[in-house]
């Protein structure tokens, strides 16, 4: 996958109050803000799934994820426009073509400024309404690759590009290297009061069209990272 163009389209849905990054006949990509889940809980609340219907652009079904991403954690989403298009979009992620980038502020950091985390990953509980994670040498194989973009007093600045798609696999891992992820409540020691996940889906590349180049698509820095971004030397 080394083809790629660069798509830098950016519009407000001012209805919706999000953005959106990419469109075309089969997909579109919109900016996840932190905080808003895709899918509805047993907590309720508001979700991106009431949100979609102002998304049709003229097609009679409102679309829908084509993957997950955490509620917590902001930035490029991927959304199937119609029954085919989200069947070969999920077709991608789950055979793994879709190349993802993620950034983070994490505690501490690594030594190293490049490498990768090999742990597998399993639930911490057979109940089937947790999501909860934790590292197993029986569970499923798990893999990152990381590389530090900035450092700062006491955290830095990752660039995380998860291989393989476990459930809170980016948050275990940065936690089980002994620099968990600044505002993790769950596999950190942060406040839930705090000021939110320091997690952000930077960017993408699909190969959604056989015989083009593959989309890349980024998502800005969101506005609750950015302090700590530029911090670790992100310009201003």
């Amino acid at each position: 996958m080394n083809a790629r163009v660069s798509v830098p389209d950016r519009t407000v849905e001012p209805e919706i109050g999000l953005s959106l990054l990419y469109r075309d006949a089969l997909m579109l990509v919109i900016d996840k803000p932190a905080g808003l889940p895709v899918h509805p809980g047993p907590k309720g609340g508001p979700t991106l799934t009431d949100r979609l219907d102002a998304l049709r652009f003229g097609l009679p079904r409102r679309p829908e994820a084509a993957h997950r991403l955490d509620r917590d954690t902001s930035g490029c989403l991927v959304l199937g426009r119609h029954a085919k298009a989200l069947a070969r979009l999920n077709r991608l992620f789950a055979e793994s073509k879709v190349d993802k980038t993620y950034w983070a502020l994490v505690e501490g950091g690594p030594e190293e400024t490049e490498g990768r985390i090999d742990l597998p990953l399993a639930k911490r509980s057979d109940d089937p309404r947790s999501w909860w994670m934790k590292t197993d040498p029986a569970g499923a194989p798990s893999l990152t690759l990381y590389r530090v973009l900035g450092r700062a007093e006491g955290m830095a600045w990752l660039e995380l590009k998860p291989v393989t798609g476990r459930t809170h696999q980016l948050r275990v891992h940065c936690a089980a290297m002994g620099w968990p992820i600044r505002g993790d409540a769950i596999y950190g020691d942060a406040p839930r009061e705090g000021p939110g996940l320091q997690l952000h889906a930077r960017g993408l590349s699909l190969p959604l069209y056989p015989k083009r180049e593959a989309i890349t698509v980024e998502a800005p820095a969101p506005a609750h990272m950015r302090a700590g971004l530029e911090a670790c030397g992100m310009a201003a």
